[in-house]
């Protein structure tokens, strides 16, 4: 695959220099560009579909440029639909909504305990999570709400490190020494709370409520891995997402819900480097290498602001309904970390995505069956400023404060969602899959190197997922077992240099906006999930 750029208005091909491969790899189309003079750009958006359970990620719209592989860290509370794709629009979550609209837990009916422990691994050794989740719901006259705890495990990727040293006639390759490891950066504990609590109006079908989630984070599932040649990283953080919700019901089955959200997250990443120096000995030897630790902080600051509409309402054909949404949310990224596939420490964005959704389900006797498809539109500009005045190429100067680099992208993405269900006696069975399809174009400006580039990516990614529910009378006993495929460890390959360069992972639901240096490379992963759910009526 070859690269185009247009540098002042002129059009060059050049073919990056192969490096040496390592496991199974694959070329995303596009077109990329000749890297900016270690001008990339990338911008990690954590929390903005952010650590969030898969019940909350509807009213936040995900934003990704590489096809990260990250695990279900966040899939916290429980969820009727998720085994059949996550369905929500034409058939409701009675278990799950409540968490996405605090509203939303008017729908039920009685009070409640659960518990539903999730475990998932990345394939290729990319990386592990355990999680338990404890709660309660409860319903009494005009009020309803809920409250809950978890505590999380997760352990990080295994470590691939390779330096190149060009200091003679060939590339040579060294291994630093094996990393000093303390437990906080091989396996840390994340804490999360969760509570909500609405109000039935007199008005019969008016609801409102309010929710609130909060984390204390010592780990990310991915984040070492976004520096990935890096002997060690120490994490600390926390996030918050706060909601209001309304529920307006009539009857006959019509719905329409609106929720109104406001997210944050506050991160910090102190990554320590092993670099390789060499060292001078008396005259008439040579030089020998050493190893050299340096410690780099970063910060990831990151604010959303959203707003969901969606509605509901019954076909003329008995058991058939339909649902609509529509979804805004302006992102705002004043510290974004300096990974190492662009390396710029000065980088702030926003961004404006959109969601339109329609969807319909039929549930009828033991059957129920749904489809959700989401038209997803979205902006983002991501800059880097100069800290200090700065010269281009031509001579002119850029004062300090001006962009240096600015990255415009422009996506269309597609979500898909379908599942079916079938209960028989006492057992109900589900299945379901989602699918993404994810695709931008990114055009660059360099005010530096005076050029600019366009690059185009698409790619898929399927999440086929299968469920099983037990109904004892005294308890309701829930498997979900989900695995996620076409995506990896995606990296750039560079155009000057011996080596491609990998290791490039993100949150499961966070916005990963990068401008890649260059075509996008993949080593391949799948993420497996399993989770066993719990919930007792409290009678």
């Amino acid at each position: 695959m070859k690269t185009k750029n247009s540098v002042n208005g002129l059009s060059e091909t050049a073919r990056p220099r192969q490096g040496p491969r390592q496991g199974k790899e694959e070329r995303y189309p596009g077109r990329g560009g000749r890297r900016p003079v270690r001008f990339g750009m990338a911008l990690w958006l954590a929390l903005a579909a952010g650590p969030l359970p898969q019940t909350l990620s509807a009213q936040v719209i995900p934003v990704k440029t590489v096809p990260v592989a990250t695990g279900d860290q966040f899939l916290l509370f429980p969820a009727e639909n998720l085994a059949m794709g996550g369905l929500g629009l034409a058939l409701p979550d009675t278990l799950g909504d409540p968490f996405g609209n605090p509203a939303a837990g008017a729908r039920l009916g009685e009070s409640l305990v659960f518990a539903s422990p999730t475990a998932y691994r990345i394939s290729r050794g990319n990386g592990s999570g355990r999680t338990l989740p404890l709660g309660v719901l409860f319903s009494s006259g005009r009020w309803f709400g809920g409250g809950a705890l978890a505590i999380q495990e997760v352990e990080a990727a295994q470590g691939q490190q390779v330096w190149v040293w060009r200091g003679g006639p060939t590339d040579r390759l060294w291994v630093p020494p094996p990393p000093f490891e303390p437990l906080a950066e091989r396996s840390a504990r994340n804490l999360f709370a969760h509570a909500h609590l609405g109000y039935r109006s007199p008005r019969p079908g008016l609801s409102f409520g309010m929710g609130v989630l909060g984390g204390d984070l010592r780990a990310m599932d991915g984040v070492d891995l976004l520096y990935a040649m890096s002997s060690g990283i120490r994490q600390s953080g926390s996030f918050s997402d706060l909601r209001l919700g309304v529920l307006r019901e009539w009857e006959g089955g019509k719905a329409l819900e609106a929720v109104l959200l406001r997210e944050q997250v506050r991160m910090r990443h102190d990554v320590t480097y092993l670099d390789l120096v060499w060292e001078p000995l008396p005259p008439d030897s040579f030089a020998v290498p050493q190893w050299r630790r340096r410690v780099e902080k970063n910060l990831d600051h990151s604010t959303t602001t959203g707003l969901h509409l969606a509605y509901r309402q019954p076909l003329a054909v008995a058991g058939w309904s339909t649902g609509w949404s529509f979804t805004v949310n302006r992102k705002d990224h004043p510290k974004i970390p300096n990974y190492e596939i662009q390396n710029i420490p000065r980088d702030p964005g926003e961004t404006w995505a959109f969601s339109f959704g329609g969807g319909i389900g039929l549930a009828e006797g033991p059957l129920r069956f749904g489809a959700d498809v989401f038209l997803e539109p979205i902006w983002s500009d991501t800059w880097a400023d100069a800290a200090r005045d700065t010269v281009s190429v031509k001579g002119d100067k850029i004062p300090a404060g001006s962009k240096t680099v600015e990255n415009d992208f422009r996506f269309l993405n597609l979500l898909v969602r379908a599942g079916a269900s079938y209960t028989w006696r006492e057992a109900t069975f589900q299945a379901g899959v989602q699918i993404r399809s994810v695709g931008y174009e990114l055009e660059q400006v360099d005010h530096i190197a005076v050029r600019t580039r366009t690059q185009d990516e698409s790619w898929m990614e399927w999440t086929p997922s299968a469920g099983l529910t037990l109904d004892l009378g005294r308890a309701r006993i829930h498997y979900v077992g989900r695995l996620v495929t076409g995506t990896g460890r995606p990296g750039t390959r560079w155009e000057e240099g011996a080596m491609a360069r990998r290791g490039l992972e993100a949150l499961a639901k966070a916005d990963f906006l990068v401008a890649p240096q260059g075509p996008l490379t993949l080593q391949e992963a799948e993420v497996t999930t399993h989770r066993i759910g719990i919930a007792i009526p409290i009678r």
